[in-house]
């Protein structure tokens, strides 16, 4: 039986009142998710020889229950997150939130009773994920959509960021033809990730259709935030995926062994708005706009400061068919727009038009 998402929202809420007071609404997320996956880990994972994650003695979810009214619940929490990133390769990953701070969490007594109550919030028979998933298979995305969605915006500092919603990344997954995918080494690119959740549907549908594991990489500008993104490939059996924080305009990181930009056969991108990324057409080098990536000048009625489009592997490396692009359009028609005469040219295989209602950020 499925985890009911009511019941996931209702612990995220507990959790972040137990937060108030501390720090910025916008931060929650970045100790709540960590929970929430280690969680995830140990329930799943605790005593198997041969999983995809090994979870160490003393870096469980139920070392951190133990941990109850201990006077260095903080300090020991940060070294259970610590050991189960050791032994996975998750250093500067999970453990970068630090559960000790006292200008964030309270000192003495108050960061005992806080920690305290929020390890028993996600520790109850409600939350077990040992033989379930939660309903629509990505409990880190949903976490994090909830989370925007009521702390991060209401705080003023979501800095444009936003989740894509399932039903749209299966959209752009299937226009793209990833179900039409022919070979195991083929590619899928994301340049602004964010969670990572458009990446996975894009995955999980080439995999569905064709069983093949096709490679994911992922760029995301916020540093958070990517982490997030690694987290979500872990806990989707995609531990291969490469996800790198930086601005993909300005400091694109996936390169070939000449410095080139490397190229992709499938990207999908539901780029960020309304910030300006630093970078315009004019002031990136050549091989931005010759090669991976090239910047559109969006036009007034397209509320995205900026967008990218990626070249697919071709022998001719001529167009980019093989992306996706979630535009925000306010009144215009997508033909219009920057992405909508991109598809007209050649440029990109579709544009979806999509109400600002259906995102959250």
């Amino acid at each position: 039986m499925a985890i009911k998402k009511s019941e996931l929202y209702s612990t995220l809420w507990k959790s972040c009142d137990e937060m108030r007071g501390g720090m910025d609404a916008s931060q929650y997320k970045d100790y709540i998710l960590v929970l929430l996956f280690v969680k995830y880990v140990s329930d799943k994972y605790s005593g198997q020889s041969d999983a995809l994650l090994d979870v160490p003695d003393g870096g469980s979810f139920a070392d951190m229950v133990a941990l109850k009214k201990d006077a260095e619940i903080g300090d020991k929490i940060n070294k259970i997150i610590g050991n189960l990133a050791k032994a996975n390769g998750l250093e500067g990953v999970i453990d970068v939130a630090d559960f000790n701070d006292p200008e964030k969490l309270g000192k003495g007594q108050d960061m005992v009773d806080r920690l305290s109550k929020m390890v028993a919030l996600f520790n109850k028979p409600e939350l077990n994920f040992k033989g379930n998933m939660a309903e629509g298979d990505d409990i880190l995305g949903d976490a994090y959509e909830y989370l925007m969605r009521h702390f991060a915006t209401e705080s003023g500092k979501s800095k444009g960021q936003f989740y894509t919603p399932a039903e749209v990344s299966r959209v752009m997954a299937k226009v793209i033809g990833l179900g039409g995918a022919t070979q195991g080494d083929q590619t899928i690119h994301d340049p602004a990730c964010g969670s990572g959740s458009l990446l996975l549907k894009a995955h999980d549908e080439a995999r569905s259709k064709t069983g093949l594991d096709l490679a994911l990489y992922g760029q995301e500008m916020d540093n958070a935030t990517a982490v997030l993104a690694k987290m979500n490939m872990f806990l989707h059996s995609c531990p291969t995926a490469e996800i790198v924080q930086d601005n993909t305009l300005s400091l694109p990181r996936f390169k070939t062994a000449d410095g080139r930009l490397k190229t992709f056969d499938f990207v999908v991108a539901n780029p960020p708005f309304p910030r300006r990324h630093g970078a315009t057409a004019s002031s990136l080098p050549k091989t931005h706009t010759s090669g991976l990536f090239m910047a559109c000048r969006p036009q007034k009625m397209v509320t995205m400061r900026s967008c990218c489009i990626s070249w697919e592997r071709s022998k001719a490396r001529a167009r980019a068919r093989s992306f996706c692009h979630t535009a925000f359009c306010s009144g215009a028609t997508p033909k219009r727009t920057s992405a909508g005469k991109s598809c007209g040219a050649g440029l990109s295989k579709a544009s979806l038009a999509c109400p600002p209602i259906y995102f959250t950020g």
